[in-house]
């Protein structure tokens, strides 16, 4: 009896079906793998531009609670980018706009100006996050020069919304973190989700105080958070990857 044979064309189309399908599928992973840390970055510039937003319209609550998902995104960013070895030139540039968009222009903005001093506190604020993200390399492999500024914002905006926007208080704290910021004592990368399991942990209890818990709660939690990284930076961050 005779077996009837497939066309050889099938097989063939078959065959290149599947490998397009492959190859397809590698380079849409490929661009994920690239793009993640961008990804968080536009998510970064996003909380950031939508703070500015709320400002502009009073709702200093939200502005805060934002700018607060932004110091988390900021921090996911990074790690991302480091572990997927994603860094790219288009990539810095791209964080360095978001974190002066959400940590620079954003945070200036819970200061409230009125007059000309206060006026010029938000613009020496500004300036001194450019000066920080432009200006401020360290040389030293996981060493920063100064206070980097997420960790700024995050003490604004806790303090903001456990103190019930108290704008006297926030213009005093936002003058010291200017001088932390454009001072040039070194300060540890802090590598929260590439270091210690402590550390892991630290970050996931922020993501969960920031979306889930009450804005008391939040709060004390992000400024315990960063005023140990600022006052204890070696002590206690000192990274050990």
């Amino acid at each position: 009896m005779w077996m009837v044979s497939p066309p050889v064309g099938i097989f063939q189309s078959t065959k290149k079906l599947v490998l397009s399908e492959r190859a397809g599928r590698g380079q849409t992973l490929e661009f994920l793998r690239k793009n993640a840390a961008n990804g968080l970055s536009m998510a970064n510039l996003v909380a950031g531009l939508a703070s500015i937003l709320c400002s502009l319209n009073r709702q200093y609550s939200h502005s805060c609670w934002l700018l607060l998902v932004g110091f988390l995104l900021d921090l996911a960013d990074g790690a991302v980018a480091r572990q997927l070895n994603a860094c790219s030139a288009l990539g810095a540039k791209l964080d360095d706009f978001a974190d002066f968009t959400t940590f620079g222009l954003a945070t200036a903005l819970l200061l409230q100006p009125q007059g000309v001093l206060e006026g010029l506190l938000v613009i020496a604020y500004v300036m001194a996050v450019f000066t920080r993200l432009c200006f401020f390399s360290s040389g030293i492999p996981f060493t920063y020069r100064g206070l980097p500024c997420p960790y700024a914002s995050s003490l604004l905006a806790g303090t903001f919304l456990l103190t019930a926007g108290n704008v006297t208080l926030l213009r005093v704290t936002a003058a010291v973190m200017i001088l932390f910021m454009v001072d040039r004592g070194s300060y540890p990368h802090d590598k929260v989700l590439e270091s210690q399991l402590w550390k892991k942990a630290v970050y996931a209890g922020g993501v969960v105080a920031v979306l889930f818990s009450p804005v008391t709660v939040a709060s004390i939690y992000c400024l315990a958070w960063t005023m140990s990284y600022i006052v204890f930076p070696s002590a206690i961050w000192s990274c050990k990857a």
